[in-house]
């Protein structure tokens, strides 16, 4: 099965919580496993906050957040106007007060990487949704409610 969502978003910081919501919803409607949902989640996210931190928004004022479910893998990216420096994990000190969300990407995801079409700047992340290790399945416990957010 695949299944994908694309939204925009507002350029402001309330539209992460958004972005978050609507992807563990989309992800538990798909039948995703729960840890991936966990880390796509954070992953969207870190990416998300980073584009709105650093980068401008699209020509329409809006930044879009897209996901695709396919081949035991979540696929997250985030679309904005660019920014003057390239996205990059950075090493910061245990002191800096930032700095740390694409070293949380790259820990998390299989994959991340930058795309540039024109004037619009893709960061994107690929997450492990298996619940498989080997050949063999993973049994993790479920919490009785779940919220999303």
């Amino acid at each position: 099965m695949s299944a994908s969502s694309v939204v925009l978003l507002p350029y402001a910081p309330s539209s992460v919580a958004v972005a978050r919501q609507r992807l563990c919803s989309d992800l538990q409607e798909w039948g995703v496993y729960e840890t991936a949902i966990d880390d796509a989640v954070l992953v969207v996210s870190e990416l998300l906050s980073n584009a709105l931190r650093h980068a401008h928004p699209l020509p329409s004022g809006q930044i879009r957040v897209a996901w695709r479910w396919a081949d035991e893998h979540v696929e997250v990216a985030v679309s904005d106007g660019g920014a003057a420096t390239e996205p990059r994990a950075g090493r910061p000190t245990l002191s800096s007060l930032g700095g740390r969300g694409l070293g949380i990407v790259e820990y998390l995801a299989t994959s991340w990487g930058v795309r540039h079409e024109g004037e619009i700047t893709t960061v994107w992340a690929v997450v492990t949704a298996a619940d498989t290790v080997g050949n063999e399945k993973v049994s993790v416990p479920q919490p009785a409610l779940r919220e999303c957010g």
